[in-house]
């Protein structure tokens, strides 16, 4: 029957039996493709992160995706150092966790990102982990725009919290935990980008945000080839919109996660791919826009975004009076 096939392949013009072996291969991938998706999303067992160590940092863990992070660390039975600026909500944090997983060790970290003075927060982080097993750093603490905004409308504040929580911070939070991992050759670090900065072509009325998460992205895969071959596993996780307050979104739904949704999600994929979008419904999203022609995807995003900065400045001209 094969030699027959081959026949009538001989029998065919080039151009016909070209267009048919690029079929092939086409359907070939794209059935791979949707093959691995599905295994990834579904099927493929989550790491034991405990074989990472028996601590993890969580910053920007008193709120959102940080504090689910946190909770599900906990139910993994990992022993967790909390980092945030509000002491009161730290302590409330620590105290949920400590009720709901008694056997947890809980150390707090208060530490402002966006402050003048990072050193000092540095300082508190290097000697809180001395001695500590540390093996999974979620690098999650990050501002963004309280509401869109043209890049000449982005005030020195906030431009600068940007850059010191987004950039500066992750960096050199990552600086202070990478040479223990490196010491026991063993480590996870996680770093939350957006899919502000990868997902979509562009992000106007949110420029900078988008930037210092492009640095995230960037960040992260190079540490990956740097560090791959020492035994940490080095990530940057690239959620679309998630239910939290830094997003102004209350309800969850099905392509939007709550912070627990997505965290849980987050945790499966650690220690995989370099970068990823964990929450699966997101990447249906990412397959449509890329899909798209860029053209397109920008004018509708730049006409959301003129919408999000029309109620925002209506929200603040409400305060003023």
């Amino acid at each position: 029957m094969f030699s027959h096939f081959l026949e009538t392949l001989k029998l065919q013009p080039l151009w016909l039996n070209l267009i048919f072996l690029l079929g092939f291969v086409s359907f070939f991938k794209t059935s791979t493709s949707i093959l691995k998706w599905v295994y990834v999303n579904f099927f493929r067992p989550a790491k034991n992160l405990k074989k990472y160590g028996s601590w993890a940092l969580v910053t920007g863990s008193t709120d959102g995706i940080g504090k689910a992070f946190a909770f599900e660390l906990a139910k993994k039975d990992l022993n967790l150092i909390l980092v945030g600026r509000n002491p009161s909500k730290l302590d409330d944090v620590s105290n949920e966790i400590s009720s709901k997983f008694p056997k947890i060790q809980v150390k707090k970290v208060v530490f402002d990102l966006s402050s003048d003075d990072m050193s000092q927060g540095i300082k508190k982080i290097s000697e809180e982990i001395e001695g500590l097993d540390v093996g999974i750093l979620i690098n999650n603490a990050g501002v963004s725009y309280p509401y869109a905004r043209f890049f000449h409308e982005v005030d020195d504040e906030l431009l600068n919290n940007l850059i010191k929580v987004n950039i500066e911070g992750t960096t050199k939070i990552t600086q202070t935990v990478l040479p223990g991992m490196l010491k026991r050759k063993k480590g996870a670090i996680v770093n939350i980008g957006s899919g502000a900065a990868i997902i979509i072509p562009a992000d106007p009325l949110y420029a900078v945000y988008a930037a210092s998460k492009a640095y995230i992205d960037q960040f992260s895969k190079c540490l990956y080839v740097e560090y791959k071959n020492s035994g940490i596993d080095v990530q940057c996780q690239v959620p679309l919109y998630v239910a939290t307050k830094m997003a102004s979104i209350r309800r969850s739904s099905f392509f939007v996660p709550s912070a627990t949704g997505y965290a849980k999600a987050g945790l499966r994929w650690l220690g995989h791919e370099p970068r990823c979008t964990p929450y699966w419904p997101h990447s249906l999203i990412w397959a449509l826009l890329y899909s798209l022609p860029e053209a397109a995807v920008d004018a509708w995003r730049y006409n959301f975004c003129l919408k999000i900065r029309k109620r925002g400045q209506l929200k603040d001209s409400r305060k003023k009076e």
